[in-house]
């Protein structure tokens, strides 16, 4: 799934601990990052699929990262029929076909965030962070959005459901902003 070491660094970085683990032994926190597509990713996760259930299930703090956030929903379209971790209900949809602008989307983007805690704790309306995506997250109840940004239409750049949270930007390639919620996550 591929930008663990990025995201490893980060959180050094930031002063904490971090251990690439292929297990949830004595995890506290866990970080789902990601490059890839979503069907292998959830090939790969098979065997974790349960423990990290069970993770988040106990309240324990779950980040997911770009290809991360998009595992936590439901399901995704992207190059078939996908089931991902459903703590987060929706869907993973392409960007569509029409809105006119070259896909994927590559580049920094303004955040526009919806609520001031949690993981947007701190925010600066218009912020930029980094993206790197041809797909998004289509989420059904929208209280669960807490950021969005727009590239042809608006979509949940960053995601919070209880101690479930996600973003679809890349926080460890987005400076300040993206350590800083980073911080946010490793304190929550």
């Amino acid at each position: 799934m591929g930008n663990l070491r990025s995201v490893e660094k980060a959180v050094q970085h930031l002063g904490y601990d971090c251990v690439v683990s292929p297990n949830l032994d004595g995890a506290t926190k866990l970080i789902i990052p990601g490059v890839g597509a979503f069907g292998a990713a959830m090939e790969r996760l098979e065997p974790l699929k349960r423990d990290i259930l069970r993770f988040a299930g106990n309240g324990k703090p779950l980040l997911g990262i770009c290809l991360g956030q998009q595992l936590l929903l439901d399901s995704s379209e992207e190059l078939g029929e996908y089931t991902g971790l459903g703590l987060v209900p929706g869907r993973v949809r392409y960007f569509p076909a029409d809105i006119g602008l070259k896909v994927p989307h590559i580049g920094w983007s303004p955040l526009h965030y919806r609520t001031s805690t949690g993981l947007a704790s701190h925010g600066v309306e218009g912020e930029q962070v980094y993206f790197v995506h041809s797909l998004y997250t289509d989420c059904a109840d929208p209280s669960d959005v807490v950021a969005t940004a727009t590239y042809g239409f608006e979509f949940a750049a960053a995601v919070q459901r209880n101690n479930v949270w996600g973003t679809q930007f890349h926080p460890e390639k987005s400076s300040a902003v993206g350590l800083r919620i980073l911080k946010n996550f490793l304190e929550c």
